[in-house]
């Protein structure tokens, strides 16, 4: 490992770490610890929590509007979509993040009403630790979906090891891991899974939270990536930007064409490009077509209110949307998400501007 990669990963396991505690340990915070007013200028401090999905990003993105605007300071807690959409509901938030976006049922029990922002996309990786085993590992639709489901048990199953016939696969059992909290990752893994697999609809469904046939729950994108970075033999689901960042192998998913597919992010952009986003800003891709697109993949939306009590929060969060649809786009990459197409941003811009007071 060179020095500048080992120097990669140890600043990633820091932010591992801060995630896994934020995760944890933070309690949703009070309405009461909003904007400070004091004139021009004033002080704007926006409280949010959600989904752990968009956490690098997002954590970039605040980070770099505070240089340029000390006077907004903003705090996102990662505590999962559920949350999210739990504390927009309940009002104690300034706004939420959600893996999947709200329901009509959802967005009429808030009576300020609700923006859903598309601010980002990205992959759902299959990640392991198998030694010897790089990332490439071929798994089929059938195998992917018989491992979640308890069936496949061994890393020498006929159905993985016919698929990676040049790999040494190891008569060991499969520690499979997964989300124990309400988790947009959760919901768009198991809306795919559900899509591909008759028996997982029947059996198991999908949504934020489900009862698993098989494995341990453990809580944030977070904290399943550090299950399997430290456990041998271990298999799990997270966001691509954990995978990318933690240097964990990930697994090459047979698509809807038959083709055996990393998830990259040209794989996951052509993925994306296959669906159109509607007008209401909710869209849901559980299979995209197209040989090089990556199977599991998904936005990620912000939950504001239409409405805001104090003007100079609307204002604020107004402005940190405006930017981070436009120019913070660009970290996305390096973080391990997809920037988004051109349309979409367009969409999700004009949709910023109902944020009044």
């Amino acid at each position: 490992m060179s020095l500048r990669r080992f120097f990669v990963r140890c600043k990633f396991l820091c932010l591992l770490l801060v995630a896994l505690f934020l995760t944890i340990a933070c309690q949703p915070p009070s309405p009461q610890s909003g904007s400070q007013t004091s004139g021009t200028g004033e002080s704007v401090f926006l409280n949010g929590t959600g989904a752990t999905f968009p956490l690098f990003l997002y954590q970039r993105w605040f980070s770099e509007y505070n240089q340029a605007h000390p006077n907004v300071q903003i705090n996102y807690q990662p505590v999962g979509s559920a949350a999210g959409i739990q504390q927009v509901i309940a009002g104690t938030v300034d706004f939420g993040a959600s893996d999947i976006a709200m329901s009509d049922e959802e967005m009429a029990q808030v009576e300020q009403g609700v923006v859903l922002l598309p601010m980002t996309a990205g992959s759902i990786a299959i990640t392991y630790n198998l030694p010897g085993v790089g990332s490439g590992l071929k798994l089929s639709r059938e195998a992917y979906t018989e491992i979640f489901l308890g069936k496949i048990s061994q890393w020498n199953d006929p159905k993985i090891a016919e698929l990676n016939p040049d790999l040494s696969l190891p008569k060991q059992p499969i520690s499979l891991v997964h989300r124990s909290d309400g988790s947009g990752t959760t919901a768009a893994f198991t809306a795919h899974l559900s899509d591909i697999s008759d028996d997982w609809q029947k059996t198991v469904g999908s949504g934020l939270s489900v009862q698993w046939p098989a494995g341990v729950g453990i809580k944030s994108n977070a904290g399943v990536s550090a299950q399997i970075q430290q456990a041998e033999g271990t298999i799990g689901y997270v966001e691509y930007s954990y995978a990318q960042q933690l240097g964990l192998a990930t697994a090459a998913l047979e698509n809807q064409a038959g083709e055996y597919v990393l998830p990259t992010l040209e794989a996951t952009a052509s993925a994306l490009s296959q669906v159109e986003m509607p007008e209401d800003l909710r869209t849901f891709i559980t299979d995209p077509d197209g040989a090089d697109a990556y199977p599991i993949v998904t936005y990620s939306w912000l939950l504001a209110y239409q409405t805001y009590a104090d003007a100079n929060k609307a204002e604020a969060l107004k402005s940190v949307i405006q930017w981070a649809l436009m120019e913070g786009q660009s970290f996305s990459e390096e973080l391990g998400y997809v920037p988004l197409p051109k349309d979409v941003a367009e969409k999700a811009m004009a949709a910023a501007e109902q944020i009044a007071s």
